[in-house]
């Protein structure tokens, strides 16, 4: 298994290279050169694993054994996925009318980050323990990523890890699962600014190969691959547990609603897709909603401004993965990629073509949810099963009271985030959750952080402040004796 850049420039490398980048030299995204097919024979052995035995079974489609050993392979993705606060990791809440809701968010930040997360983490530690070998970690967080990746790098001897996050635009919650981990390897920014704000300084700092090779600086956002490959499996388990699958016969179609932002998710749901499960996925969006504007009239471009709504977590107007998307619904054409994307960095816009707004409409259907609607959602489901949406979840939700279910074909809708991190929404909905004892324990905790200001020239102010901070780090770790690969 190989691997190469969306926009055509590189290729060949091998998944440590990968795993250790974050946007490819040439400003693209790296994919597998090839995805493999899921048979149904194989997708019928597999009904009977848990949670964990499945991300094996699909991580090591995409890591050959000459890299990680398959019994070194089992333990890292079971060591990654201990911690969970229900035993299957994951779980699915089946409540009235066909409405079954995924649960990922049971790890240690109450998000679904944390799945893909401790086992990209887990895999970055095996090969530098193994090299002697450190890296930098840079992480842009619209709100759960930044928490996910300090507590699954705290403490850790070969990785340090910077993450910016847009002050005032999360949560206290997601705030204080990253401002009160004061451990020495983590380094953490509050930026006056949104989450796409925040990519612009961080796309510099990767395009700078120096600095890149010189620090080991990789990305864990949802730009590393690893993240995306260990999401397809929650769209296989979602398909093994709700889709009907026989025992002989053709496969049911599962649909598969996704919460949607930087479309990491809905980029994994296609690769399953492409794998060959009959999934039918439907990304929702809220106000920000580029993706339902790309999808329903090929109108690729961002708003004046990111709206600030009630699902801060989706609050972004530059849905970077749908570069994956977009390569391989144009049949891996790095070329039509590379020219469609800087077009879209250089002017925040670029318009599809007829023909491939209408192959984009064939494979994904989108809706928009406002803030109305999603306080709504939380209502009718609490309600209707005394079950309470975070916004995130409602989002996505809101589909299912509002788009007339198929009876032929089951329906799964993800929830990406426990409401115990959206308390205030949970109040305006006029709702109560009871916060869990691990939630409340955060504002007991000292905090550290830096403060990221806005100014005239803010966005080189910031990436020279991050730089500074890294080169910071390494001087530090080099007079310790520790060393970047």
């Amino acid at each position: 298994m190989k691997y190469c850049s969306t926009r055509g420039g590189v290729s060949g490398w091998d998944f440590r290279d990968v795993l250790f980048s974050g946007f490819a030299p040439d400003g693209g995204m790296f994919m597998p050169e090839s995805v493999p097919e899921l048979s149904p024979q194989t997708l019928r052995g597999w009904r009977g694993l848990d949670y964990t035995q499945l991300v094996v079974e699909v991580a090591s489609l995409f890591i050959p054994t000459q890299l990680i050993p398959r019994e070194d392979l089992q333990v890292l993705v079971g060591e990654a996925l201990t911690g969970f606060s229900v035993q299957e990791v994951v779980q699915i809440a089946q409540l009235k009318g066909g409405l079954s809701v995924l649960e990922l968010f049971h790890g240690e930040t109450l998000a679904f980050k944390d799945l893909a997360m401790t086992c990209t983490v887990r895999f970055l530690n095996y090969f530098l323990q193994k090299e002697n070998h450190r890296a930098t970690v840079i992480v842009g967080t619209s709100g759960d990523t930044g928490g996910s990746a300090i507590q699954s790098a705290k403490g850790l001897s070969g990785l340090d890890v910077l993450v910016v996050y847009p002050r005032g635009r999360i949560t206290p919650v997601q705030e204080k699962h990253m401002i009160t981990c004061l451990e020495d390897n983590i380094h953490v920014f509050s930026a006056d600014g949104s989450s796409d704000d925040i990519d612009q300084p961080l796309r510099h700092l990767f395009a700078d190969q120096d600095l890149v090779k010189s620090h080991c600086l990789m990305s864990l956002n949802s730009v590393n691959w690893s993240r995306i490959m260990v999401q397809l499996a929650h769209f296989i388990y979602a398909y093994l547990q709700l889709s009907g699958m026989q025992d002989d016969g053709d496969l049911p179609e599962l649909e598969v609603v996704v919460p949607t932002g930087g479309a990491g998710n809905i980029a994994a749901g296609f690769i399953v897709k492409q794998m060959g499960l009959p999934l039918k996925l439907v990304a929702m969006v809220n106000s920000n909603d580029i993706v339902h504007r790309t999808v329903s009239s090929g109108d690729f471009s961002m708003a004046a401004n990111v709206t600030q709504t009630l699902a801060p977590a989706i609050d972004i107007q530059d849905p970077y993965n749908m570069e994956r998307v977009f390569w391989l619904l144009l049949g891996r054409n790095g070329a039509a990629v590379k020219k469609m994307m800087e077009e879209f960095q250089q002017t925040h816009r670029h318009s599809l073509p007829a023909n491939q707004q209408k192959l984009l409409a064939q494979v994904l259907t989108t809706g928009t949810v406002h803030d109305d609607g999603i306080l709504e959602t939380m209502r009718r489901c609490w309600e209707e099963n005394q079950y309470v949406l975070c916004p995130h979840t409602a989002v996505a939700v809101w589909h299912h009271y509002h788009c007339p279910h198929n009876a032929e074909i089951n329906r799964c809708y993800i929830a990406t985030a426990s409401p115990a991190k959206f308390q205030a929404v949970v109040q305006r909905a006029g709702l109560t959750f009871d916060l869990p004892e691990a939630v409340l324990a955060l504002d007991k905790l000292a905090t550290r952080y830096q403060n990221l200001e806005r100014s005239p020239n803010w966005c080189k102010d910031w990436e020279d402040k991050l730089r500074e901070q890294i080169q910071s780090v390494s001087s530090v770790r080099k007079n310790n004796g520790t060393y970047y690969s």
